[in-house]
């Protein structure tokens, strides 16, 4: 039986609060895996999502011309004003928040995860993510390029966690531990030294 997806997305958003409380201001400013956001921006974006709903996106989109990344740009600026306390309590507001764009609910499980870890790896924070989120939200980004663009860049690849049983795809194949699979199919080539396999050149050439 599969969890509801909200409580594995509760209980993330909870650990990452306890993670990121005693961050320094060197921390918070620190480059986080998401391109061109800081640790601190990366958290915003998270509770940008999470406070969001299907009309309020679309209001905020027509704001901003239609253009995702001015409208997101918006919304970081405006979760990051004030101290990084004010960012961090803005974050534990959300934790048990139902509210998001629009989109399956299965999207904003790998948003939890996948932006948690782009704000833990930089920082060297290690986390134990349940292996049911992660073959979930890499069952969902292999098979969509929205955002993402997972399904271009796993194409003709077999993908095989070698701490689950989790395997996908069919091609050259690229094995490892479930995380760092997961970044690779997101675009995050900071977990390809832990990879290894014959269809590895061509997932590192699809980065980015």
């Amino acid at each position: 039986m599969r969890t509801d997806p909200w409580a594995l997305i509760h209980a993330e958003r909870r650990a990452l609060l306890v993670d990121v409380e005693p961050l320094t201001p060197q921390q918070w400013a620190t480059p986080s895996l998401c391109a061109g956001r800081t640790v601190r921006d990366t958290l915003a974006h998270l509770t940008a999502t999470a406070r969001m709903t299907p009309p309020g996106f679309f209001l905020k989109m027509a704001r901003a011309g239609f253009r995702f990344e001015v409208m997101t740009a918006r919304e970081i600026a405006e979760l990051t004003a004030g101290t990084s306390q004010d960012t961090l309590d803005r974050f534990a507001e959300q934790l048990t928040s139902t509210g998001h764009p629009p989109g399956p609910d299965e999207s904003w499980l790998g948003e939890t995860v996948v932006h948690a870890e782009d704000i833990r790896r930089p920082l060297g924070i290690a986390h134990s993510y349940p292996a049911e989120a992660l073959t979930r939200c890499a069952d969902f980004y292999r098979r969509s390029n929205l955002l993402m663009g997972g399904k271009r860049r796993v194409a003709g690849l077999t993908l095989r966690a070698t701490d689950t049983g989790w395997s996908a795809g069919s091609g050259p194949e690229v094995a490892g531990p479930m995380l760092p699979l997961l970044l690779a199919i997101t675009g995050r080539g900071a977990g390809l030294t832990e990879l290894t396999g014959e269809g590895l050149p061509t997932l590192a050439s699809r980065m980015g």
